[in-house]
């Protein structure tokens, strides 16, 4: 029986800023507590997988959504990174955007109860 090697896997990574005047040295971002997967009981940023077709902004809107039932405008792109994990056999090219929110009023919703605890606006 053949073996599969190992995929490399596209994630994206987002930063929400709190409100679309937010100090350039020490902003407000949106992180959550992680319940399972990579990095249970951490704090990271919302995001996920790219799926087939999607560009990088597209695929941060949807995560966002699905996650926070946040609406984000304003996309920029920030960096990458390629985070190979030999231990764990994954290896990982993750896409960093940030987003301003729509409504600077509305509140992230924890959509995805089994998979996060929270989300909270931290600065850095």
């Amino acid at each position: 029986m053949a073996t599969v090697p190992p995929k490399v896997r596209v994630g994206v990574g987002v930063f929400i800023l709190a409100t679309s005047n937010e100090p350039a040295d020490n902003p407000r971002f949106l992180v959550g507590k992680r319940l399972r997967a990579h990095g249970e009981g951490t704090w990271a940023l919302p995001g996920g997988h790219l799926e087939f077709g999607e560009s990088i902004e597209e695929c941060g809107v949807r995560e966002v959504d699905e996650e926070t039932s946040l609406k984000v405008k304003n996309p920029r792109y920030l960096t990458c990174t390629n985070d190979i994990m030999l231990a764990d056999n994954k290896h990982y090219i993750t896409c960093f955007v940030v987003y301003e929110r729509a409504n600077e009023t509305q509140e992230a919703q924890l959509c995805e109860p089994d998979k996060g605890e929270a989300w909270e606006w931290w600065t850095w």
